[in-house]
């Protein structure tokens, strides 16, 4: 981020056969139907399993439940689930295990286009692309899943672990990813959203909403990404971006190396960020652990200082951060060993060796056609009202010539923003 002369990406079976409720038998392999277990040959099922599990995923009708065994299971293709009403459960995310490791057909490893979706208790590991994606459905349910690439952080790892987009009333909690080469556990382009007690690790961006109205936020952990938590508008897609609450988080140390694929957004994401939000609107950051993040705990900034500005962003984008507040976080250890070498000139020139970059680091653009006597509307401000919490803006306007301590202008409050709710019983 801050691509234009301060920030620079840096670029960084041995089981039981699952039981299927609802399903006829599957050919020749199993004795007995009607939802009771079946007899099987371990043998027979180890080398079979792929086939036995892609007809369950086929044959599915709503209100089925498709029982992943224990054990780990090998696919060399993708898998699919058109069928609304389904819940696919396994026996825990280290118990049931999806490996993809030799794939070599399809994108993901599970795409679900669907409604009515519960997935839970398994893991997916080491997919060509996508782990686990959701596209175009309401009513979702994603817990206790891992996705994990377990050859640790590469650019050849899979873009997304958890990728519900286009979709509505969306409840992730206590899954895990590790290893995403973009996001570790995201939602995009959807609406009414809880992210709770989820852990991402050792992925480009830990956690990320993008273009998403109302999400919350809540009871992660964020650790050893290159970015933490991010909150990203993007332009040229379905919707913009709005209501985000991030809040009772731990942040802490994300500072590995950013892995993206070049020209990706994330690949502007400096190594060592807590919580990132960019071009994205009323934002809540409050009550969060924030700290030992090596460029800056919290980033807040607009497309124009990414690598994926455009002349082209379509119309009525809006670019900037607005409505953005960040209150009653505990912070510490950021700012010490920024990313990049402007960033560190930087450091050096305005806090000397032994000194910081503050907890706050703006790019310093703003929508100038919004102000009023060169002051923006009261409800569109940036504010940080947190203690001793220092503010940068970094000039990018002015390209990055003076950047200067701002603390002072950021001192304000703003409304609260509601809870959300998720319209179906979950």
């Amino acid at each position: 981020m801050f691509a234009k002369g301060l920030i620079q990406s840096t670029g960084i079976a041995r089981l039981g056969l699952g039981v299927t409720l609802g399903l006829g038998c599957v050919g020749m392999l199993l004795t007995g139907c009607n939802g009771a277990e079946q007899a099987h040959d371990p043998a027979i099922i180890d080398a079979s399993y792929q086939e036995i599990l892609q007809t369950q995923l086929l044959d599915a009708k709503p209100g089925d439940v498709i029982i992943i065994p224990e054990g780990v299971f090998s696919f060399d293709r993708s898998l699919s689930l058109t069928v609304d009403g389904v819940t696919i459960r396994g026996a825990g995310m280290d118990k049931s295990i999806l490996s993809f490791k030799g794939q070599v057909a399809g994108a993901e490893g599970l795409l679900v286009t669907a409604s009515d979706f519960t997935i839970e208790n398994l893991a997916i590991e080491d997919t060509k692309g996508d782990a686990l994606k959701i596209n175009n459905g309401n009513n979702i349910i994603i817990r206790g899943v891992r996705t994990e690439w377990t050859g640790g952080p590469k650019t050849s790892n899979g873009a997304y672990g958890i990728y519900p987009v286009q979709t509505t009333n969306v409840l992730m909690e206590g899954n895990v990813a590790i290893g995403a080469s973009d996001a570790g556990i995201y939602v995009g382009q959807s609406k009414n959203v809880i992210m709770r007690g989820n852990r991402a690790e050792y992925n480009v961006a830990g956690i990320e909403v993008e273009n998403t109205i109302n999400a919350d936020v809540y009871d992660n952990i964020a650790i050893h990404n290159t970015g933490g938590i991010l909150v990203f508008n993007m332009p040229n897609l379905s919707q913009e971006g709005r209501n985000t609450r991030v809040y009772n988080n731990k942040i802490y140390d994300n500072n590995t190396k950013n892995f993206a694929h070049k020209g990706t957004a994330v690949a502007s994401v400096p190594a060592g960020t807590g919580v990132a939000i960019n071009s994205n609107d009323f934002v809540e950051v409050f009550n969060n652990e924030i700290r030992d993040n090596k460029t800056a705990n919290i980033i807040v900034s607009s497309v124009y200082s990414t690598n994926y500005s455009s002349s082209d962003m379509g119309d009525g984008y809006d670019a900037y951060p607005e409505g953005i507040y960040i209150y009653d976080n505990t912070l510490g250890g950021g700012g010490t060993s920024p990313d990049g070498l402007e960033l560190k000139a930087l450091k050096l020139a305005m806090f000397g060796i032994g000194g910081a970059l503050p907890d706050v680091l703006w790019d310093g653009y703003a929508d100038t056609d919004k102000t009023v006597d060169g002051v923006m509307p009261a409800n569109l401000r940036i504010c940080v009202n947190n203690g001793d919490a220092g503010v940068l803006n970094a000039d990018g306007p002015n390209g990055f010539k003076k950047p200067h301590m701002a603390t002072e202008d950021h001192q304000c409050d703003l409304p609260k923003l509601p809870a959300v709710v998720l319209e179906s019983a979950q």
